[in-house]
C-alpha cells in the first residue's frame, strides 16, 4: 500500500513539475498550491470636497503622526483619526486625502483617505493630481 501510495504522489508531483511556466497564472507557495495574482479593482474614488487636499506621505513620525506635502504646496504634520487608525494603514508613499484643521490650517490636517494606484492613476487622468508633482 505504502509502494502504491508513493507512486500516486510521485505521479501528482510529476504533474505540477511538468507544467509549461506560461499556464502558471502566480507562484507556488510552499505545498504547490497557487497564490493568488494580485489584480487592483478599480473602485470609485473620491474626489477632494471643499476645503479638503490631496497629499502624498513623505516621512512617518510616529505616534500616528505623518509628515505630508500637499497638492496646494504646504507640508503638513497629520495625524489619522481615531475612528480610521484601525482600517486605514498609510505607508510612506501613499497619497492621501487631507482635511485641513479650522485652528493652523497651514501645519496641521487628519487623514481620512487613502488612495490605491489606480485611484491616483483616474486622478491623474481627471486632472486632479499632476503627474511631475508625485
Amino acid at each position: 500500500m505504502q509502494e502504491m501510495h508513493g507512486k500516486q504522489k510521485d505521479a501528482e508531483n510529476a504533474d505540477i513539475k511538468d507544467l509549461d511556466l506560461s499556464q502558471k497564472r502566480g507562484k507556488l507557495n510552499q505545498r504547490g498550491y497557487l497564490l493568488p495574482v494580485n489584480e487592483e479593482i478599480i473602485t470609485r474614488a473620491r474626489v477632494p470636497r471643499s476645503g479638503q487636499v490631496i497629499g502624498i506621505v513623505e516621512q512617518m513620525m510616529g505616534f500616528g503622526k505623518m509628515r505630508v506635502r500637499c497638492v496646494d504646496g504646504n507640508t503638513r504634520l497629520c495625524r489619522v483619526p481615531g475612528k480610521f487608525r484601525r482600517r486605514l494603514w498609510i505607508k510612506v508613499g501613499n497619497i492621501v486625502l487631507i482635511e485641513p484643521w479650522e485652528l493652523s490650517s497651514e501645519e496641521r490636517g487628519d487623514i481620512i483617505y487613502r488612495y490605491t494606484r489606480a485611484q491616483a492613476g483616474w486622478l491623474v487622468r481627471k486632472g486632479y493630481l499632476d503627474r511631475n508633482w508625485m
